[in-house]
């Protein structure tokens, strides 16, 4: 089972300002905690002390807290990759290698025998998962995360994220992502621009960035980047992440019926599977409304994410929902009633054919 998680710096807050973060997310469920030690500034006691104090006080939540580290941490602290008793006394549930060492040494981490969790870098794309597993790493004890991208447009693109994700899916590899909030507005370093993995994430809701790698199906765990995202957001997010069925939020035009709006927002819609390039069809709701009527009314042409019911003049296909996939000319037979909310428009790329779906009014 996937897992929410957020992220936070104890070195740029307070032990007070994390704690009520943890406790807000663990309300919405959130069982993950990023955090990152990359380098220890000033008195490495009262850093670490700092950690260790969060750390203790997440998992008395039950919550997982990774921690961010490079291999010049481990110099710096004088301890090394085939001992990992540090991170066991901190309570650390994993350890994440922002940079990685040759592939055996992450497999002989794997293999420490506290059980501590080993997170590597999803994001590079070269065949680093493939060394590492040629060393017969314990896989249980292995887990995959993207890196997040503070820099605007210095983010994964799509492909490049699909492609470094099947690397980690072919092996069954538990993977994870970083979504980005936008009341949040702080992360490792001073500037940042948000902390996402993919760079068409940045500036879109962060329940639409959540229902895009959910319809992926190739994520497991997603992230919050940034601290601290808002209550709004938390909850949101864990709608999204929980939902029973992909929800596309809709705006409707101004002269709907109510019939038409109870065709669109009431119905379960299920994505029939002998599928058009130009149609999605949900045709239950002519069969549920044979007997109403459906007179002709905003028959313009039709844009890709439009909202269609056929009207009466299309015989018996009155009354069925579709969502344009491409512009068609309107013959004057289709109603158009409203239209996928602009930043969801690409998430009808990820609807499956014989999927069910829901449609919200946006807000």
């Amino acid at each position: 089972m996937g897992k929410l998680g957020i992220s936070i710096y104890p070195e740029r807050s307070t032990f007070e300002k994390d704690k009520a973060y943890l406790d807000l997310a663990h309300k919405y469920g959130f069982k993950r905690v990023f955090t990152s030690l990359l380098e220890i500034n000033g008195d490495a006691d009262s850093v670490l002390g700092s950690f260790k104090e969060v750390v203790d006080y997440a998992n008395t939540l039950g919550m997982e807290v990774m921690v961010d580290i490079n291999p010049d941490l481990f110099t710096q602290l004088n301890i090394s990759y085939d001992d990992l008793s540090f991170f066991h006394e901190m309570g650390a549930y994993g350890v994440r290698l922002d940079l990685g060492f040759t592939g055996k040494e992450e497999a002989m981490m794997t293999r420490n025998p506290y059980g501590i969790k080993i997170e590597v870098n999803m994001s590079i794309g070269t065949s680093y998962i493939d060394n590492i597993m040629s060393y017969s790493p314990n896989r249980e004890n292995l887990l995959g995360s993207h890196n997040f991208y503070p820099h605007r447009y210095s983010g994964l693109s799509k492909d490049h994220f699909f492609y470094c994700t099947g690397q980690f899916n072919k092996y069954n590899i538990h993977t994870a992502a970083f979504v980005n909030s936008h009341t949040a507005t702080f992360g490792p370093w001073p500037t940042q621009d948000g902390l996402c993995s993919l760079e068409d994430h940045r500036d879109l809701a962060l329940e639409t960035q959540v229902k895009h790698l959910v319809q992926t199906d190739k994520i497991d765990d997603i992230m919050i980047g940034n601290a601290y995202a808002s209550e709004a957001e938390l909850k949101a997010m864990s709608e999204a992440f929980n939902a029973e069925y992909p929800v596309l939020k809709v705006t409707l035009c101004h002269d709907i019926s109510e019939l038409e709006k109870k065709v669109v927002l009431d119905e379960l819609h299920s994505y029939r599977g002998d599928r058009s390039e130009y149609i999605l069809r949900s045709t239950m709701t002519r069969v549920k409304y044979k007997d109403e009527a459906f007179p002709p009314h905003n028959t313009k042409n039709i844009e890709r994410g439009d909202i269609l019911v056929d009207n009466v003049e299309f015989g018996q296909y009155k009354g069925e929902l579709q969502i344009a996939l491409k512009p068609m000319e309107n013959t004057g037979r289709v109603n158009v009633v409203g239209r996928i909310a602009d930043d969801e428009l690409f998430l009808l790329d990820y609807v499956k054919p014989w999927s069910n779906f829901k449609l919200v009014l946006e807000k």
